[in-house]
């Protein structure tokens, strides 16, 4: 069983204030720092890193953490919160857990799930990463104090899907959290999690969320000093079609985090360093991180369902990457996505109306692909050299067959089933352990999936 490891503030060492600049998270390199816990390369996971604000002369006052947020001036957000603070919006945070009791989310919090210890009859947070995401998305202090989130109205639906050293050994768990935040009525799902590797068992859960009308968020994932594996390209399941990837922005605004990971499938960039998250029971931490910068664009998202409660998924998405902020390449680019989340423009903008998810893309009409094979018509063979060799696809508007005339093995070492697969129209499953077969609309892709990433 593969060890998945998330996206913890690990503590990397205590650093002091003494000049009053701003206290980055420290490093193995720094003098004091502590190394962090030794890991396993895994396919899923994110390191990002949080100082607790502890050492003298610490912040002590709940209103220099206020003063602190430098986000939100970069996101204009007092001018945001006059169209729509997120009342009315719940939003699951599938992650480490989230502390209810801390000053900055009392009130905010619903009764949530523990899947992993599942004797518990409240959902704690041994860490600190979900409350740190939970207050950057609806923190909020009526005194001008504290930690204040991008839609300080909305309500935080907590899941904790990993244990107390920030690790999960099964996708199953977090699949189960998504289905369980949907079935709980919540309409943005924030997961500051992911990984290198991919889940069939995942991918369906977020199936299930976008036909029930949720916007679903993900983080980039950051770059790993300890394995070159989890720097590959944008984590599983930000790179899931549907799915907003969020990259991290520096501080300038135009300028990408060096620690984030960047892909073509990047959507949004939001604010990731030198940030104050809370953390239980009543303290603050700096962090930085991919982790961090998607709970802003969740945020964002919120506020746009609390304007229009009845706008689709789709639209809300649409207007997400529509009023962004372009960087970097005009147009969408592998590395900033669409541009720096604007929340404003995004409540203010006159969008076009669209209903379907615009990241939700699929090949046209009566084409299979399999990996970069295109099979185009109603029917034809992937060419020799591809990732399943031999095997021929049948395309109709209702269903994609797809067959093998010998067990013919690829370069990965995997055998092709010999008796025909067929799956349904508009369905998402996976066919002999081996093949993950995607049918939307009149398009069909095609994608392999190990068996070992659950």
């Amino acid at each position: 069983m593969l060890s998945h490891r998330m996206g913890a503030a690990t503590l990397a060492g205590l650093m002091a204030l003494a000049s009053g600049s701003p206290a980055f998270a420290a490093t193995p390199s720094d003098p004091g720092a502590v190394e962090p816990p030794a890991v396993s390369a895994v396919p899923l996971a994110v390191s990002t890193f949080g100082t607790p604000l502890l050492a003298e002369p610490a912040i002590t006052t709940d209103d220099s953490v206020r003063t602190d947020q430098w986000q939100l001036q970069a996101l204009d957000l007092a001018n945001a919160w006059s169209y729509a603070d997120g009342a009315g919006v719940t939003v699951a945070v599938i992650d480490s857990g989230v502390d209810a009791h801390h000053p900055d989310l009392e009130g905010q919090v619903l009764p949530g799930i523990d899947l992993v210890n599942t004797k518990a009859d409240t959902v704690t947070d041994p860490v600190g990463h979900g409350t740190t995401v939970a207050g950057l998305i609806a923190g909020r202090n009526d005194d001008d104090a504290g930690v204040i989130g991008v839609a300080p109205k909305a309500k935080i639906l907590p899941i904790r899907v990993l244990d107390e050293e920030n690790r999960y050994d099964d996708a199953l768990i977090v699949a189960q959290g998504v289905r369980w935040a949907v079935d709980n009525g919540a309409k943005v799902i924030n997961l500051s999690l992911g990984g290198s590797g991919s889940s069939a068992t995942l991918a369906a859960a977020l199936d299930y969320a976008f036909a029930k009308d949720v916007v679903v968020i993900a983080c980039t994932g950051n770059a790993s000093a300890s394995s070159s594996a989890d720097n590959t390209g944008v984590w599983y399941p930000a790179r899931e079609p549907g799915v907003i990837a969020v990259a991290g922005m520096e501080r300038d605004g135009s300028t990408l985090w060096d620690g984030s990971i960047t892909g073509r499938e990047t959507v949004l960039t939001a604010p990731a360093t030198n940030l104050v998250g809370a953390r239980g029971p009543d303290d603050y931490w700096r962090v930085q991180g991919t982790s961090f910068a998607a709970p802003m664009v969740s945020g964002a998202a919120a506020l746009i369902r609390s304007r229009w409660p009845d706008m689709p998924a789709g639209e809300v998405v649409n207007r997400l990457i529509k009023t962004a902020d372009d960087r970097g390449e005009p147009g969408r680019d592998p590395v900033f996505g669409f541009g720096l989340v604007n929340p404003t423009a995004a409540l203010t903008a006159d969008v076009p109306f669209v209903t379907d998810n615009p990241l939700d893309t699929t090949p046209p009409p009566g084409v299979a692909r399999f990996g970069s094979a295109p099979v185009s018509g109603q029917s034809g063979e992937i060419p020799s050299g591809t990732d399943q060799q031999g095997s021929s696809w049948s395309v109709t508007p209702e269903k994609l067959t797809a067959s093998s005339p010998a067990a013919a093995t690829n370069a990965g070492g995997w055998a092709a089933p010999a008796e025909p697969v067929t799956e349904s129209h508009r369905g998402r499953y996976l066919a002999i352990a081996l093949f993950l077969l995607s049918a939307l609309a009149a398009g069909f892709t095609v994608r392999r999936f190990a068996t070992t990433t659950g």
